[in-house]
């Protein structure tokens, strides 16, 4: 027995095995935590495009018309909310995001006014800027934006400032950052004339993309 002890301990054969099946573990979670890390970062920097490219869209969209200024549809806006959400692609913003498109104008007063605003998305997340309505007299509202970087509207434009909110979801079941919101803004001056008294409603009718 003893001498059959003395065989099994010197025989290192499958050492490597060993180590390799007690390193494997380590090495999978690691490796998927950088590869969640790096989607992360990468996640981060596709949430700050949706918000450029909806805000961008917002800016042109309208009844193209040379006589008259343009009038913004419902359908235009749901339609700039469904391209957000096919250029997003694999993110699934629609269920895991929320798009805040804010129409932001000058009162009479000559202060910042939230004329509009439409959503899009099922997040529950609401405006860190404003609600529409907000400013619709007085000068209180200074714009939209963070501290020491509002966005402003000129008399008889219109910016469209879009807020982007989206919940992480990790590739990984181990990652400490799955769910964790990201959150972004993007801002757009409307490039031509633009009737700024409402958003028109389709005939037929449809669907308002509220944000309530």
């Amino acid at each position: 027995m003893i001498s059959y002890l003395r065989t099994v301990l010197a025989d290192n054969r499958a050492l490597a095995a060993v180590e390799f099946a007690l390193a494997l573990p380590v090495l999978l979670t690691l490796g998927l935590l950088g590869l969640d890390t790096a989607n992360f970062v990468i996640t981060h920097m596709r949430i700050s495009q949706v918000a450029l490219h909806v805000a961008d869209n917002a800016s042109r969209v309208g009844e193209l018309n040379v006589l008259v200024a343009r009038k913004v549809h419902e359908q235009d806006i749901n339609d700039v909310m469904l391209g957000a959400a096919h250029y997003a692609g694999g993110l699934d913003i629609t269920a895991n995001g929320r798009i805040i498109l804010s129409s932001l104008e000058r009162n009479a007063q000559g202060g910042q006014w939230i004329h509009w605003q439409r959503c899009f998305g099922a997040k529950v997340h609401p405006s860190s800027f404003g609600n529409a309505g907000d400013g619709a007299s007085g000068t209180a509202l200074a714009g939209m934006g963070l501290p020491g970087n509002l966005i402003t509207a000129s008399s008889g434009d219109a910016v469209m400032f879009v807020e982007v909110a989206y919940d992480y979801q990790s590739i990984s079941p181990f990652s400490v950052l799955d769910g964790r919101e990201i959150s972004y803004t993007g801002s757009y001056l409307v490039r031509d004339p633009r009737d700024l008294t409402r958003i028109y409603q389709n005939s037929p009718a449809v669907a308002v993309a509220s944000c309530s």
